[in-house]
């Protein structure tokens, strides 16, 4: 346990930062299982459910939760799926 008052306030703070980013990161997760979920099935809304998706792991990116990479990636990815789809 820190002893120094700023080092307790950057222990409070960083907890509050880690169930943020869990929540956030939670969500993220459930969103790109909806797009792939619809990509597969036979929903109408594929590509709203897509472009949701991107929009969401481009914000992710944005704040840092996600690698830039890795957010083009699941980008590319979620793309792809939706072109197999509609073929």
């Amino acid at each position: 346990m820190p002893n120094i008052k700023s080092a307790k306030k950057r222990v409070k703070v960083i907890q509050t930062k880690t169930l943020q980013n869990k929540a956030t990161n939670s969500a993220l997760k459930t969103i790109l299982k909806k797009a792939d979920a619809a990509c597969a099935g036979t929903a109408a809304d594929k590509a709203t459910v897509v472009t949701v998706a991107i929009k969401k792991v481009d914000q992710a990116a944005a704040k840092g939760l996600m690698h830039k990479n890795r957010a083009a990636r699941k980008k590319s990815q979620l793309a792809l799926k939706l072109n197999a789809a509609k073929a």
